[in-house]
């Protein structure tokens, strides 16, 4: 039974004739004598979610793999899941420009003709700069989604990114060159995503040359965004709050802005689809099952041959559980105290970088640490004196944003900040060079999607990271998600499925000479 619902690009009937229950996915054998108990239609994962995502996005599937910071998500990895049909962001957050520009030329020279695929823009409240390049980067490669994360509200860059992409079409409604995903948690920054861009923000950009005064005038008639991604309990930046609740408030949040701001000819379409805990088939069913358009995966991809992490890093994933994650201060916005959510087992990243953060809180400056603390963390966590620490600060920050040092000169609280940021920024990138010498020191974005999705892979062809190919992932949890919710319409029709047949396997993928090709 089994194989019959595993073969999702054929109808399966639950049948019983004289000898007993079976279950086919041939037609032909029903006839005289043939009781059909239940019957499903076929189920290619392509037909899960919306159909206008991959119409709109230039893929397959409704099926997308977050960015991951620092460049993570790399270029190999969009490049290898643009070239099976589905759409990935690449991780600019963290990267330098330079870097940002490289990653894209490479990605717009190695993806199929017309295949779609995303950049990262990752909300800096610190770090302005930084947003204003990566989307001067992305205009200038023509990159024509944009995935929009850790925004607390519309900033002129990512509102510039919208506007520079609308035309009017001949038919005379308003077309988007350059389609925008938001990852959001709350339902007071998915409203603003969901509703056109604010007039001043507008008006700002087209005083200062940014956009044309058609652009600002079409903005009135369209949503900042394309799609808005719920983000659940996920890695990295997240309120860790159930998919079960988010997801269905922001549908109707969706649709009540649907009925208020659609006008004649221009329907208000703005699809909704889920991220956060989804690392295993059963998880992106349900999310397909609460509304979904589209599913997004992230942690999952981390442990992933193509992800730009280090072999020392993808095993600790690859052994993680759904309980070994923790919450941390993030080096984006550490003086607000936002959290970032991270891999607990194995590294002891999460309890040092809290330790930095209540130093912070308590003292003005570096100069007012107590002595005995000081030196605790130059030898336990950062490994050299502050003042080292900060020299490298002021050169990193001369070549990223000058802007930060000027802004710290006249205030030690802030020139702290600056030094603890140091580590936090830096432990991400000890862990995706798999520095020998900072092992307990990796900062590793994590969700409990990764324990899942080694539970579920656990004695499969996917349980050795070295198998863990990035497009195999997507095409397996899709396939499964397929699978479980044919299972799901079977036994919502009375059918009793052994255990053994109602849950996906995942297999490997067979070669030309394996299929008998």
């Amino acid at each position: 039974m089994y194989d019959v619902l595993a073969t999702l690009e054929r109808p399966a009937f639950v049948v019983r004739d004289a000898r007993g229950i079976a279950a086919t996915n041939d037609e032909r054998l029903l006839g005289p004598g043939i009781q059909v108990l239940a019957a499903v239609p076929p189920a290619p994962p392509e037909r899960l979610g919306s159909p206008d995502f991959p119409r709109d996005h230039g893929v397959r599937h409704p099926y997308m793999a977050g960015a991951m910071a620092n460049g993570i998500a790399s270029a190999e990895l969009v490049v290898a899941l643009a070239g099976a049909g589905f759409l990935a962001s690449f991780g600019a957050a963290g990267v330098l420009p330079a870097r940002v520009d490289e990653a894209l030329a490479t990605i717009g020279r190695r993806v199929p003709a017309g295949a779609g695929f995303a950049c990262n823009l990752i909300h800096s409240p610190n770090e302005l700069a930084m947003e204003r390049d990566v989307v001067d980067l992305c205009l200038r490669h023509q990159v024509r989604c944009v995935e929009a994360s850790a925004f607390l509200d519309l900033t002129p860059q990512v509102v510039r990114y919208r506007l520079a992409g609308l035309s009017r079409a001949a038919s005379g409604r308003v077309r988007a060159g350059n389609r925008l995903v938001a990852k959001i948690s709350r339902a007071e920054v998915a409203e603003r995503f969901l509703r056109p861009a604010p007039e001043p923000v507008v008006r700002g950009l087209l005083q200062a040359g940014l956009v044309t005064a058609e652009q600002a005038e079409l903005a009135r008639g369209v949503p900042v965004a394309d799609d808005v991604t719920v983000e659940a309990d996920s890695g990295g930046h997240t309120d860790r709050r159930p998919l079960t609740v988010l997801l269905p408030e922001i549908i109707a949040l969706r649709d009540r802005l649907r009925r208020e701001l659609a006008g004649p000819g221009q329907p208000w379409q703005v699809r909704v689809g889920a991220a956060g805990g989804i690392g295993t088939p059963a998880a992106a069913a349900a999310a397909f099952a609460l509304g979904a358009a589209y599913v997004v995966t992230g942690s999952v991809n981390q442990a992933s041959v193509e992800a730009s992490q280090s072999p020392a890093t993808k095993r600790l994933l690859a052994g993680a559980g759904t309980a070994d994650c923790a919450m941390a201060p993030s080096a984006d916005m550490f003086e607000m105290g936002v959290e970032v959510q991270v891999l607990r087992r194995g590294t002891m990243f999460a309890s040092r970088a809290r330790r930095l953060y209540e130093v912070y809180r308590a003292h003005d400056g570096i100069e007012a640490i107590p002595a005995a603390e000081r030196d605790a963390l130059e030898s336990k966590i950062f490994q050299r004196p502050l003042d080292d620490v900060w020299a490298d600060t002021v050169r990193f920050f001369t070549e990223r944003d000058p802007d930060q040092i000027a802004r710290a000169a006249d205030s030690p609280k802030r020139r702290m900040a600056l030094v603890f940021r140091w580590y936090l920024g830096l432990s991400s990138g000890w862990s995706i060079a798999g520095e020998p010498g900072r092992a307990t020191d990796y900062q590793i974005w994590c969700g409990p999607a990764m324990g899942a999705f080694n539970t579920w892979a656990a004695g499969t062809y996917l349980a050795p990271v070295e198998n863990r190919r990035v497009a195999d992932i997507a095409a397996q949890i899709m396939r499964g998600a397929a699978f479980t919710s044919r299972v799901g319409h079977l036994r919502s029709a009375g059918v009793r499925l052994p255990a053994r047949c109602a849950t996906y396997i995942p297999s490997p993928p067979r070669t030309d000479a394996a299929a008998g090709l």
